[in-house]
Protein backbone atom coordinates (compact mmCIF):
# COMPACT_ATOMS: atom_id res chain seq x y z
CA UNK A 1 0.00 0.00 0.00
CA UNK A 2 1.31 3.86 -0.71
CA UNK A 3 3.03 5.15 2.17
CA UNK A 4 0.58 8.27 1.85
CA UNK A 5 -1.87 5.76 4.12
CA UNK A 6 0.38 5.02 6.50
CA UNK A 7 -1.50 5.64 9.74
CA UNK A 8 -3.61 4.41 13.00
CA UNK A 9 -6.27 2.58 13.00
CA UNK A 10 -8.67 3.61 16.31
CA UNK A 11 -11.75 0.76 17.55
CA UNK A 12 -14.37 2.61 19.41
CA UNK A 13 -15.78 -0.78 21.37
CA UNK A 14 -12.76 -3.02 20.97
CA UNK A 15 -13.38 -5.35 24.04
CA UNK A 16 -16.73 -6.35 21.89
CA UNK A 17 -17.41 -8.91 20.09
CA UNK A 18 -17.29 -7.63 16.90
CA UNK A 19 -13.55 -6.31 16.95
CA UNK A 20 -12.55 -10.08 18.20
CA UNK A 21 -14.82 -11.91 15.75
CA UNK A 22 -14.23 -9.63 12.83
CA UNK A 23 -12.48 -6.47 13.06
CA UNK A 24 -8.94 -7.15 13.80
CA UNK A 25 -9.16 -10.68 12.12
CA UNK A 26 -9.70 -8.67 9.41
CA UNK A 27 -6.73 -6.86 9.96
CA UNK A 28 -4.66 -9.58 10.65
CA UNK A 29 -5.28 -10.79 7.35
CA UNK A 30 -4.19 -7.68 5.45
CA UNK A 31 -1.24 -7.84 7.21
CA UNK A 32 -0.78 -11.61 6.21
CA UNK A 33 -1.06 -10.35 2.59
CA UNK A 34 0.88 -7.40 3.24
CA UNK A 35 -1.66 -4.89 2.43
CA UNK A 36 -0.87 -3.40 5.68
CA UNK A 37 0.54 0.45 5.04
CA UNK A 38 4.31 0.49 5.82
CA UNK A 39 3.56 2.50 9.14
CA UNK A 40 0.71 1.37 10.64
CA UNK A 41 -0.62 0.87 14.48
CA UNK A 42 -4.10 0.09 15.97
CA UNK A 43 -5.40 1.44 19.16
CA UNK A 44 -8.39 -0.17 20.75
CA UNK A 45 -9.88 1.73 23.43
CA UNK A 46 -13.35 1.04 25.57
CA UNK A 47 -13.97 0.78 29.21
CA UNK A 48 -12.62 -2.54 30.07
CA UNK A 49 -9.34 -1.36 32.10
CA UNK A 50 -6.63 -3.44 30.59
CA UNK A 51 -2.86 -3.15 29.57
CA UNK A 52 -1.59 -2.68 26.03
CA UNK A 53 -0.29 -6.85 26.37
CA UNK A 54 -3.70 -8.01 28.08
CA UNK A 55 -5.18 -6.25 25.08
CA UNK A 56 -2.67 -8.63 22.27
CA UNK A 57 -3.45 -11.49 24.64
CA UNK A 58 -7.19 -11.31 24.02
CA UNK A 59 -6.98 -10.67 20.56
CA UNK A 60 -4.45 -13.52 19.94
CA UNK A 61 -6.38 -15.46 21.25
CA UNK A 62 -9.80 -14.53 19.62
CA UNK A 63 -7.78 -14.74 16.42
CA UNK A 64 -7.23 -18.37 16.76
CA UNK A 65 -10.23 -19.61 17.08
CA UNK A 66 -11.87 -17.19 14.48
CA UNK A 67 -8.84 -17.70 11.55
CA UNK A 68 -6.22 -20.57 10.64
CA UNK A 69 -3.36 -19.75 12.11
CA UNK A 70 -0.89 -21.50 10.15
CA UNK A 71 2.07 -19.10 11.52
CA UNK A 72 2.74 -18.33 15.39
CA UNK A 73 5.47 -16.12 15.02
CA UNK A 74 3.75 -13.73 11.84
CA UNK A 75 0.77 -13.54 14.84
CA UNK A 76 3.20 -12.80 17.63
CA UNK A 77 4.51 -9.71 15.01
CA UNK A 78 1.35 -8.28 14.22
CA UNK A 79 0.06 -7.93 17.99
CA UNK A 80 2.85 -5.51 18.59
CA UNK A 81 0.94 -3.34 16.06
CA UNK A 82 -2.18 -3.91 18.65
CA UNK A 83 -2.26 -0.69 21.82
CA UNK A 84 -5.01 -0.10 24.06
CA UNK A 85 -6.25 2.71 26.25
CA UNK A 86 -9.40 2.59 28.46
CA UNK A 87 -11.96 5.55 28.12
CA UNK A 88 -15.23 6.56 28.89
CA UNK A 89 -16.97 8.30 26.59
CA UNK A 90 -19.23 9.62 29.38
CA UNK A 91 -16.32 11.98 30.03
CA UNK A 92 -14.30 14.02 27.87
CA UNK A 93 -11.00 13.61 29.61
CA UNK A 94 -11.19 10.41 28.32
CA UNK A 95 -10.96 11.50 24.91
CA UNK A 96 -7.79 13.65 25.97
CA UNK A 97 -6.40 10.31 27.26
CA UNK A 98 -7.11 8.32 24.06
CA UNK A 99 -5.90 11.67 22.03
CA UNK A 100 -2.00 11.10 24.17
CA UNK A 101 -2.00 7.78 23.82
CA UNK A 102 -2.43 8.35 19.67
CA UNK A 103 0.36 10.64 20.18
CA UNK A 104 2.85 8.53 22.09
CA UNK A 105 2.35 5.82 19.67
CA UNK A 106 2.46 8.00 16.78
CA UNK A 107 5.43 8.88 17.77
CA UNK A 108 7.05 5.38 18.65
CA UNK A 109 6.01 4.08 15.54
CA UNK A 110 7.01 7.20 13.05
CA UNK A 111 2.81 7.26 12.19
CA UNK A 112 1.59 10.52 10.55
CA UNK A 113 -1.71 11.99 11.72
CA UNK A 114 -3.98 10.46 8.97
CA UNK A 115 -6.45 8.59 11.00
CA UNK A 116 -9.22 5.91 11.22
CA UNK A 117 -11.99 5.91 13.80
CA UNK A 118 -14.53 3.11 13.91
CA UNK A 119 -17.20 3.09 16.07
CA UNK A 120 -18.16 -0.60 17.18
CA UNK A 121 -20.44 0.87 19.80
CA UNK A 122 -24.01 0.78 20.66
CA UNK A 123 -25.88 3.11 17.74
CA UNK A 124 -26.39 5.26 20.83
CA UNK A 125 -22.90 6.55 20.64
CA UNK A 126 -22.52 7.06 17.37
CA UNK A 127 -24.10 10.68 18.35
CA UNK A 128 -21.54 11.24 20.87
CA UNK A 129 -17.90 10.07 20.24
CA UNK A 130 -17.49 11.44 16.90
CA UNK A 131 -18.63 14.87 19.20
CA UNK A 132 -16.09 13.98 21.69
CA UNK A 133 -13.71 13.03 18.93
CA UNK A 134 -14.21 16.95 17.51
CA UNK A 135 -14.23 18.34 20.94
CA UNK A 136 -10.41 16.63 21.61
CA UNK A 137 -9.33 18.37 18.06
CA UNK A 138 -9.04 14.96 16.35
CA UNK A 139 -10.94 15.22 13.86
CA UNK A 140 -9.05 17.93 11.70
CA UNK A 141 -7.36 17.40 8.73
CA UNK A 142 -5.11 20.27 8.45
CA UNK A 143 -1.97 17.29 9.49
CA UNK A 144 -3.50 14.15 7.38
CA UNK A 145 -6.78 12.97 6.56
CA UNK A 146 -9.48 11.68 9.16
CA UNK A 147 -11.91 9.05 8.74
CA UNK A 148 -14.97 8.22 10.62
CA UNK A 149 -16.43 4.40 10.60
CA UNK A 150 -20.04 3.51 11.35
CA UNK A 151 -21.90 0.48 11.53
CA UNK A 152 -25.31 0.23 10.47
CA UNK A 153 -28.14 1.01 11.93
CA UNK A 154 -27.88 4.49 10.22
CA UNK A 155 -30.87 5.39 12.64
CA UNK A 156 -33.68 3.82 13.22
CA UNK A 157 -36.40 6.05 11.18
CA UNK A 158 -36.16 8.42 8.53
CA UNK A 159 -36.44 11.55 12.03
CA UNK A 160 -33.47 9.71 13.75
CA UNK A 161 -31.15 9.20 10.41
CA UNK A 162 -32.19 12.89 9.74
CA UNK A 163 -30.92 13.84 13.28
CA UNK A 164 -28.05 11.44 13.05
CA UNK A 165 -26.37 12.71 9.89
CA UNK A 166 -27.26 16.67 11.20
CA UNK A 167 -25.16 15.69 14.28
CA UNK A 168 -22.48 14.33 12.30
CA UNK A 169 -22.48 17.08 9.84
CA UNK A 170 -21.37 19.73 12.95
CA UNK A 171 -18.04 18.56 12.91
CA UNK A 172 -17.74 16.09 9.85
CA UNK A 173 -18.04 16.22 6.45
CA UNK A 174 -19.25 13.85 4.26
CA UNK A 175 -16.18 12.89 2.62
CA UNK A 176 -14.83 11.49 6.03
CA UNK A 177 -17.86 9.36 6.85
CA UNK A 178 -17.95 5.91 6.19
CA UNK A 179 -21.36 4.14 7.06
CA UNK A 180 -20.45 0.14 6.27
CA UNK A 181 -22.97 -2.30 5.65
CA UNK A 182 -20.81 -5.75 5.00
CA UNK A 183 -23.20 -7.00 2.75
CA UNK A 184 -21.72 -4.17 -0.04
CA UNK A 185 -17.80 -5.85 0.70
CA UNK A 186 -18.97 -9.44 -0.49
CA UNK A 187 -17.32 -10.25 -3.96
CA UNK A 188 -20.60 -11.34 -5.43
CA UNK A 189 -22.42 -8.16 -4.49
CA UNK A 190 -19.81 -6.65 -6.32
CA UNK A 191 -19.53 -9.12 -9.41
CA UNK A 192 -23.13 -7.87 -9.75
CA UNK A 193 -21.49 -4.79 -11.70
CA UNK A 194 -19.06 -7.21 -13.49
CA UNK A 195 -21.80 -9.32 -14.74
CA UNK A 196 -24.05 -6.81 -15.92
CA UNK A 197 -21.84 -4.32 -17.44
CA UNK A 198 -18.96 -6.30 -18.71
CA UNK A 199 -21.51 -9.36 -20.96
CA UNK A 200 -23.15 -8.45 -24.03
CA UNK A 201 -25.42 -11.43 -23.53
CA UNK A 202 -27.01 -9.58 -20.31
CA UNK A 203 -26.99 -5.73 -20.45
CA UNK A 204 -29.22 -5.59 -23.55
CA UNK A 205 -32.18 -7.97 -21.71
CA UNK A 206 -31.66 -6.06 -18.38
CA UNK A 207 -35.16 -3.70 -18.34
CA UNK A 208 -38.68 -4.05 -18.53
CA UNK A 209 -38.84 -5.73 -22.33
CA UNK A 210 -36.92 -9.33 -21.20
CA UNK A 211 -37.12 -9.17 -17.40
CA UNK A 212 -40.66 -10.22 -15.77
CA UNK A 213 -39.84 -9.47 -12.13
CA UNK A 214 -36.81 -9.63 -9.43
CA UNK A 215 -36.50 -11.45 -6.06
CA UNK A 216 -34.19 -10.82 -3.88
CA UNK A 217 -33.72 -13.21 -0.62
CA UNK A 218 -31.88 -13.00 2.70
CA UNK A 219 -33.02 -16.06 4.72
CA UNK A 220 -31.53 -16.99 8.08
CA UNK A 221 -31.96 -20.29 9.82
CA UNK A 222 -31.12 -19.32 13.23
CA UNK A 223 -33.06 -16.99 15.51
CA UNK A 224 -31.82 -13.55 17.64
CA UNK A 225 -29.84 -15.74 19.77
CA UNK A 226 -28.04 -13.21 22.13
CA UNK A 227 -29.96 -10.32 20.09
CA UNK A 228 -32.67 -10.15 21.90
CA UNK A 229 -33.09 -6.83 23.27
CA UNK A 230 -31.61 -5.59 20.18
CA UNK A 231 -33.66 -7.20 17.59
CA UNK A 232 -37.22 -6.16 19.63
CA UNK A 233 -36.54 -2.25 19.07
CA UNK A 234 -35.71 -3.30 15.47
CA UNK A 235 -36.73 -5.89 13.22
CA UNK A 236 -36.34 -7.46 10.23
CA UNK A 237 -37.46 -4.42 8.18
CA UNK A 238 -35.00 -2.02 9.87
CA UNK A 239 -31.98 -4.83 10.35
CA UNK A 240 -32.65 -5.87 6.99
CA UNK A 241 -34.61 -4.56 4.46
CA UNK A 242 -33.32 -0.52 5.21
CA UNK A 243 -29.73 -1.08 4.16
CA UNK A 244 -28.53 -4.34 2.78
CA UNK A 245 -31.41 -5.88 0.51
CA UNK A 246 -32.07 -2.46 -0.67
CA UNK A 247 -28.92 -1.80 -1.48
CA UNK A 248 -28.91 -5.15 -3.66
CA UNK A 249 -31.86 -3.55 -5.26
CA UNK A 250 -29.80 -0.91 -5.99
CA UNK A 251 -27.09 -2.16 -7.75
CA UNK A 252 -29.32 -4.54 -9.99
CA UNK A 253 -31.63 -1.96 -11.25
CA UNK A 254 -28.77 1.26 -11.36
CA UNK A 255 -28.49 2.69 -14.93
CA UNK A 256 -24.68 1.98 -16.23
CA UNK A 257 -22.19 4.81 -14.30
CA UNK A 258 -19.98 6.65 -16.34
CA UNK A 259 -16.84 5.44 -14.69
CA UNK A 260 -16.05 3.02 -12.38
CA UNK A 261 -15.44 6.53 -9.41
CA UNK A 262 -17.20 5.77 -6.65
CA UNK A 263 -19.10 9.18 -6.56
CA UNK A 264 -20.38 7.62 -10.55
CA UNK A 265 -21.51 4.72 -8.91
CA UNK A 266 -22.83 5.80 -6.00
CA UNK A 267 -25.19 8.62 -8.34
CA UNK A 268 -26.36 5.75 -9.99
CA UNK A 269 -27.62 3.70 -7.04
CA UNK A 270 -28.79 7.04 -5.29
CA UNK A 271 -31.29 7.79 -8.86
CA UNK A 272 -32.85 3.94 -8.53
CA UNK A 273 -33.70 5.37 -4.78
CA UNK A 274 -35.03 8.44 -5.77
CA UNK A 275 -37.28 6.68 -8.40
CA UNK A 276 -38.61 4.12 -5.64
CA UNK A 277 -42.49 4.12 -6.37
CA UNK A 278 -44.25 5.39 -3.32
CA UNK A 279 -45.86 3.45 -0.68
CA UNK A 280 -49.31 4.98 0.35
CA UNK A 281 -49.51 4.52 4.06
CA UNK A 282 -53.20 3.18 3.18
CA UNK A 283 -52.34 0.17 1.25
CA UNK A 284 -49.52 -1.01 3.40
CA UNK A 285 -51.20 -4.34 3.06
CA UNK A 286 -51.15 -5.24 -0.16
CA UNK A 287 -47.42 -4.39 -0.77
CA UNK A 288 -45.87 -5.30 2.49
CA UNK A 289 -46.54 -8.95 4.95
CA UNK A 290 -44.84 -9.42 8.65
CA UNK A 291 -44.39 -12.17 10.49
CA UNK A 292 -43.03 -13.61 13.44
CA UNK A 293 -41.84 -17.60 13.67
CA UNK A 294 -43.38 -19.57 16.80
CA UNK A 295 -42.07 -22.84 18.26
CA UNK A 296 -41.73 -25.75 16.60
CA UNK A 297 -39.15 -28.91 16.10
CA UNK A 298 -36.64 -28.32 13.30
CA UNK A 299 -34.71 -31.79 12.09
CA UNK A 300 -35.97 -33.64 15.78
CA UNK A 301 -34.88 -30.39 17.93
CA UNK A 302 -37.50 -28.84 19.68
CA UNK A 303 -37.15 -24.46 18.84
CA UNK A 304 -38.62 -21.50 21.27
CA UNK A 305 -41.15 -19.36 19.17
CA UNK A 306 -39.82 -15.65 18.93
CA UNK A 307 -41.57 -14.48 22.09
CA UNK A 308 -39.80 -16.95 24.18
CA UNK A 309 -36.76 -15.98 23.35
CA UNK A 310 -34.23 -14.12 25.86
CA UNK A 311 -35.27 -10.56 26.14
CA UNK A 312 -38.53 -10.78 24.25
CA UNK A 313 -41.74 -8.81 24.56
CA UNK A 314 -44.18 -11.51 25.45
CA UNK A 315 -46.40 -9.35 23.63
CA UNK A 316 -43.99 -7.93 20.53
CA UNK A 317 -45.18 -7.41 17.48
CA UNK A 318 -41.83 -7.30 16.21
CA UNK A 319 -41.55 -8.71 13.05
CA UNK A 320 -39.21 -11.85 12.24
CA UNK A 321 -39.86 -11.85 8.75
CA UNK A 322 -40.87 -9.05 6.14
CA UNK A 323 -41.52 -9.16 2.56
CA UNK A 324 -42.33 -6.35 -0.23
CA UNK A 325 -43.53 -6.01 -3.51
CA UNK A 326 -41.85 -2.17 -5.31
CA UNK A 327 -41.67 -0.82 -7.89
CA UNK A 328 -39.09 1.48 -9.76
CA UNK A 329 -40.68 4.51 -11.86
CA UNK A 330 -38.36 5.31 -14.63
CA UNK A 331 -37.64 4.35 -17.91
CA UNK A 332 -36.16 0.76 -17.42
CA UNK A 333 -37.71 -0.81 -14.89
CA UNK A 334 -41.42 0.52 -15.12
CA UNK A 335 -43.97 -2.65 -14.67
CA UNK A 336 -41.75 -4.88 -13.14
CA UNK A 337 -42.04 -5.75 -10.11
CA UNK A 338 -39.80 -6.10 -7.36
CA UNK A 339 -40.12 -8.95 -4.67
CA UNK A 340 -37.82 -8.63 -1.07
CA UNK A 341 -37.85 -11.54 1.65
CA UNK A 342 -36.13 -11.57 4.88
CA UNK A 343 -36.38 -13.78 7.76
CA UNK A 344 -35.33 -15.75 10.71
CA UNK A 345 -35.88 -19.10 11.62
CA UNK A 346 -36.40 -20.02 7.80
CA UNK A 347 -35.36 -23.86 6.38
CA UNK A 348 -31.32 -22.62 5.64
CA UNK A 349 -28.90 -19.42 5.10
CA UNK A 350 -29.30 -18.17 2.23
CA UNK A 351 -29.01 -14.88 0.53
CA UNK A 352 -29.48 -14.29 -3.85
CA UNK A 353 -31.25 -12.00 -6.00
CA UNK A 354 -33.12 -14.03 -8.86
CA UNK A 355 -33.77 -12.07 -12.13
CA UNK A 356 -36.92 -14.27 -14.03
CA UNK A 357 -36.54 -13.45 -17.62
CA UNK A 358 -40.28 -13.18 -19.43
CA UNK A 359 -41.27 -16.33 -21.42
CA UNK A 360 -41.27 -16.88 -24.52
CA UNK A 361 -44.45 -15.07 -26.66
CA UNK A 362 -45.58 -18.35 -28.22
CA UNK A 363 -44.17 -21.51 -26.31
CA UNK A 364 -44.07 -24.50 -28.80
CA UNK A 365 -42.69 -27.26 -26.49
CA UNK A 366 -44.03 -29.82 -23.90
CA UNK A 367 -43.80 -28.52 -20.71
CA UNK A 368 -46.31 -28.37 -17.84
CA UNK A 369 -46.44 -24.99 -17.80
CA UNK A 370 -45.17 -22.01 -19.54
CA UNK A 371 -43.96 -20.78 -16.25
CA UNK A 372 -41.95 -23.17 -15.41
CA UNK A 373 -40.09 -22.48 -18.48
CA UNK A 374 -38.74 -19.16 -17.29
CA UNK A 375 -35.41 -18.52 -17.43
CA UNK A 376 -34.24 -17.43 -14.34
CA UNK A 377 -30.30 -15.68 -13.62
CA UNK A 378 -29.62 -17.00 -10.28
CA UNK A 379 -26.89 -14.48 -8.18
CA UNK A 380 -25.84 -16.40 -4.95
CA UNK A 381 -24.53 -13.71 -2.20
CA UNK A 382 -24.21 -16.15 0.38
CA UNK A 383 -22.70 -19.09 1.58
CA UNK A 384 -22.93 -20.76 -1.73
CA UNK A 385 -21.07 -17.80 -3.74
CA UNK A 386 -21.74 -18.41 -7.70
CA UNK A 387 -23.97 -17.97 -10.43
CA UNK A 388 -26.64 -19.90 -11.75
CA UNK A 389 -28.59 -19.81 -15.22
CA UNK A 390 -31.51 -22.02 -15.68
CA UNK A 391 -32.86 -22.38 -19.23
CA UNK A 392 -34.68 -25.51 -21.01
CA UNK A 393 -33.05 -28.54 -22.69
CA UNK A 394 -34.89 -31.00 -24.91
CA UNK A 395 -35.50 -34.61 -22.64
CA UNK A 396 -33.44 -37.37 -25.06
CA UNK A 397 -36.02 -39.20 -26.73
CA UNK A 398 -39.13 -38.89 -28.78
CA UNK A 399 -40.94 -35.67 -29.33
CA UNK A 400 -39.69 -32.21 -27.92
CA UNK A 401 -40.42 -32.58 -24.05
CA UNK A 402 -38.42 -29.60 -22.24
CA UNK A 403 -37.23 -29.52 -19.05
CA UNK A 404 -34.62 -27.00 -16.89
CA UNK A 405 -31.22 -27.45 -16.83
CA UNK A 406 -28.31 -25.70 -15.11
CA UNK A 407 -25.31 -23.66 -16.19
CA UNK A 408 -23.83 -23.43 -12.56
CA UNK A 409 -20.35 -21.42 -11.21
CA UNK A 410 -18.77 -21.47 -7.88
CA UNK A 411 -16.29 -18.71 -6.66
CA UNK A 412 -15.09 -22.31 -4.78
CA UNK A 413 -14.06 -23.29 -8.24
CA UNK A 414 -11.47 -20.65 -8.43
CA UNK A 415 -8.47 -22.91 -6.27
CA UNK A 416 -6.15 -20.52 -6.85
CA UNK A 417 -7.78 -17.15 -5.77
CA UNK A 418 -8.51 -16.53 -2.46
CA UNK A 419 -12.19 -14.74 -1.87
CA UNK A 420 -11.20 -12.02 1.10
CA UNK A 421 -14.27 -11.59 3.69
CA UNK A 422 -16.21 -8.33 3.24
CA UNK A 423 -14.55 -6.80 6.35
CA UNK A 424 -11.55 -7.09 5.30
CA UNK A 425 -12.71 -5.88 1.98
CA UNK A 426 -14.59 -2.52 3.44
CA UNK A 427 -11.50 -1.99 5.83
CA UNK A 428 -9.01 -1.83 3.27
CA UNK A 429 -10.95 0.59 0.75
CA UNK A 430 -11.56 3.01 3.93
CA UNK A 431 -7.95 2.48 4.50
CA UNK A 432 -7.82 3.60 1.15
CA UNK A 433 -10.01 6.12 0.80
CA UNK A 434 -12.24 3.94 -1.48
CA UNK A 435 -15.92 5.18 -0.88
CA UNK A 436 -17.47 2.94 -3.89
CA UNK A 437 -18.53 0.13 -1.50
CA UNK A 438 -20.11 2.63 1.36
CA UNK A 439 -23.48 4.09 2.10
CA UNK A 440 -23.83 7.89 1.28
CA UNK A 441 -26.18 10.01 2.92
CA UNK A 442 -28.39 11.09 0.47
CA UNK A 443 -28.84 7.03 -0.36
CA UNK A 444 -29.61 6.43 3.40
CA UNK A 445 -32.44 9.23 3.59
CA UNK A 446 -33.82 7.86 0.61
CA UNK A 447 -34.16 4.00 1.64
CA UNK A 448 -35.70 5.35 4.97
CA UNK A 449 -37.88 7.94 3.00
CA UNK A 450 -39.39 4.70 1.32
CA UNK A 451 -40.31 2.76 4.02
CA UNK A 452 -41.58 5.25 6.01
CA UNK A 453 -45.55 4.31 4.93
CA UNK A 454 -45.08 0.81 6.02
CA UNK A 455 -43.04 1.59 9.36
CA UNK A 456 -45.91 4.03 10.19
CA UNK A 457 -48.36 2.16 9.46
CA UNK A 458 -47.40 -1.45 11.41
CA UNK A 459 -46.92 0.64 14.27
CA UNK A 460 -50.01 2.30 13.86
CA UNK A 461 -52.77 0.33 12.46
CA UNK A 462 -53.59 -2.53 14.99
CA UNK A 463 -55.61 -4.18 11.92
CA UNK A 464 -52.86 -5.29 10.08
CA UNK A 465 -51.86 -8.49 10.68
CA UNK A 466 -48.08 -10.39 12.37
CA UNK A 467 -48.41 -13.73 10.80
CA UNK A 468 -46.78 -17.04 12.93
CA UNK A 469 -45.11 -19.06 10.99
CA UNK A 470 -43.84 -22.31 12.50
CA UNK A 471 -39.60 -22.18 12.61
CA UNK A 472 -38.15 -24.17 9.58
CA UNK A 473 -40.11 -22.87 7.30
CA UNK A 474 -40.06 -20.36 4.41
CA UNK A 475 -42.50 -17.66 6.47
CA UNK A 476 -46.09 -16.62 6.11
CA UNK A 477 -47.97 -18.83 3.88
CA UNK A 478 -49.56 -15.11 3.15
CA UNK A 479 -46.79 -14.09 1.75
CA UNK A 480 -47.34 -16.13 -1.43
CA UNK A 481 -49.94 -13.08 -2.08
CA UNK A 482 -47.72 -10.76 -2.46
CA UNK A 483 -46.61 -11.87 -5.88
CA UNK A 484 -49.53 -10.78 -8.93
CA UNK A 485 -49.12 -14.17 -11.38
CA UNK A 486 -51.26 -16.54 -10.45
CA UNK A 487 -49.89 -19.61 -10.27
CA UNK A 488 -46.26 -17.75 -9.15
CA UNK A 489 -44.52 -18.35 -5.89
CA UNK A 490 -41.18 -17.53 -4.38
CA UNK A 491 -38.60 -19.24 -5.26
CA UNK A 492 -37.24 -22.21 -2.47
CA UNK A 493 -33.36 -21.80 -2.81
CA UNK A 494 -32.54 -25.27 -0.33
CA UNK A 495 -31.59 -28.93 -1.17
CA UNK A 496 -34.05 -30.42 1.51
CA UNK A 497 -37.93 -30.54 1.62
CA UNK A 498 -39.29 -27.63 4.09
CA UNK A 499 -41.81 -29.06 7.09
CA UNK A 500 -44.73 -28.02 4.89
CA UNK A 501 -43.40 -30.15 1.87
CA UNK A 502 -42.32 -27.88 -0.18
CA UNK A 503 -39.26 -29.08 -2.13
CA UNK A 504 -36.51 -26.22 -2.57
CA UNK A 505 -34.40 -26.53 -5.54
CA UNK A 506 -31.13 -25.34 -6.12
Amino acid sequence: MNNNNDHIFVIFGASGDLTKRKLLPAIYNLYLYDQLPEKFAVVGTARSKMTDDEFRNIIIKAIKQYENVNDENKLADFSKLLFYIPADTEQNSSLLNVKKKLEEVRKNKGIGSNTIFYLSTPPSLYYVIPELISDAGMNQETDGWKRLIIEKPFGYDLESAQKLNEGLMKNWNEEQIYRIDHYLGKETVQNILVTRFSNGIFEPLWNRNYIHRVEITSAEDIGVEKRGGYYDSSGALRDMVQNHLLQLAGLIAMEPPASLEAMEIRSEILKVFRALKPINENDVSKFAIRGQYLSSVVKGKSVPGYRDEENINPDSKTETYAALRFYIDNWRWGGVPFYIRTGKRLPTRVTEAVIHFKPTPHFLFTQESSIESCNQLILRIQPDEGILLKFGMKVPGSGFKVQNVNMDFHYTDLNNQRVAPAYERLIFDTMSGDKTLFAAANEVMATWKFLKPVIDAWEKDKSIPVYGYPAGTWGPENADELILEKGMTWRYPCKNLTNDGIYCEL
